[in-house]
């Protein structure tokens, strides 16, 4: 049983949601946040469950196994690392961290504690993904083509109320930070890394800081191009995936926030046969979705029985593409990667403010 240590009890309640499904695997054993009622609130009076504003003693506790992560994303790095110091294996949200320098400082810190950090990409986790990933590895999918990428949602001025959101300070950045970045993830976990991004931007939605419209290019290692398209001013909130394979063609339907849950449709291409494709996708292996499916791997990692889980370096990765994005849309034009040490966005994206 791996005790857990819930660190903000906002987007924390749906972490809750996904330990309570996994009951012979997980225990939630403190709910922490400063907002005491909020706290409760989470927790449904959850006897067992305790309640503490003090992360200084929740992390000095020998029982907690685990710490799960659900601050503002200027917190994510130094509780992480206290968390790491502290001997704690770390879950910690998008983005996981604001730079691939703290990035790689993490990544140190986890090595020194001996601990495991796991950057939180719950949108991977469903049957279709699983679906899609069996038919690669059964050969049948064959060379990538291209793929589309839409994260249309709905974010109004009450979305952006809370005093950090749609800061460069507090958020770190906008729609393609805290939103497009569960598409992107999906896109590399399908076609790996990207190599080159070009990437527009713009704030014609919201009266923020960051950007809350955006269209991207990508190329990615293997050949494949994609584009991306994001915005918070559509009129209801989709999410929706197309994958063009030279065996066949993958597309999701339009649930916004669980696109590995929602039904896909898998479209043969000759020579495959759609029989060939049925095969695969009937006995396609599935587990949990959602968080609990992200939670479920994260224990077979604790476990020693690894391969399913989101780690570190596909955090990092994420970070990556991220850092990319931000300097084609500063520098207005293609970019590379990797992002070299010696670049000047390697310590950041954040653009100096007036």
């Amino acid at each position: 049983m791996i005790r857990v240590a819930i660190i903000g009890a906002g987007i924390g309640a749906e972490y809750l949601t996904g330990y309570r499904a996994l009951p012979e695997r997980f225990q939630v054993a403190v709910m922490c946040d400063l907002d005491a009622a909020r706290a409760e609130t989470a927790t449904g009076g959850d006897p067992d469950i305790a309640i503490s504003g003090d992360l200084e003693a929740v992390l000095a506790d020998a029982s907690i196994d685990l710490v799960d992560i659900c601050l503002p994303p200027h917190l994510h790095f130094p509780v992480a690392v206290q968390a790491l110091e502290a001997g704690k294996h770390v879950i910690c949200e998008k983005p996981i961290v604001r730079s691939l320098d703290e990035a790689d400082r993490l990544q140190a810190a986890a090595e020194a504690s001996g601990k495991s950090v796991f950057p939180v990409f719950q949108y991977r986790y469903g049957r279709a993904i699983a679906q899609l990933k069996a038919l690669q590895a059964a050969g049948l999918a064959g060379k990538p083509y291209v793929a589309s990428l839409e994260t249309h949602w709905n974010r109004d001025a009450d979305y952006y109320a809370v005093p950090w959101r749609g800061t460069w300070a507090g958020e770190s950045g906008g729609a393609l930070l805290g939103h497009a970045i569960h598409a992107h993830d999906i896109l590399c976990h399908v076609l790996g890394p990207v190599a080159e991004v070009t990437a527009l931007t713009d704030t014609r939605v919201n009266d923020i800081e960051t950007e809350d419209c955006a269209a991207l290019a990508l190329r990615m290692e293997n050949g494949a191009l994609a584009t991306s398209s994001v915005t918070l001013g559509a009129g209801e909130d989709t999410t929706r995936l197309r994958f063009c394979f030279a065996g066949l063609t993958a597309e999701s339907g339009s649930a916004p926030y669980a696109p590995a849950q929602d039904a896909w449709r898998f479209i043969a291409r000759a020579p495959v046969t759609q029989a060939e494709v049925d095969a695969v996708l009937e006995e396609a292996p599935h587990r949990h979705a959602g968080f609990a499916g992200y939670l479920d791997a994260v224990a077979d990692a604790l476990e020693g029985r690894g391969g399913n889980e989101v780690t570190l370096a596909d955090g990092r990765r994420s970070i990556e593409l991220v850092t990319a994005i931000y300097q084609s849309v500063q520098d207005r034009g293609p970019k590379l990667l990797p992002v070299s040490s010696e670049s000047a966005f390697y310590r950041g994206w954040i653009p100096d403010q007036p």
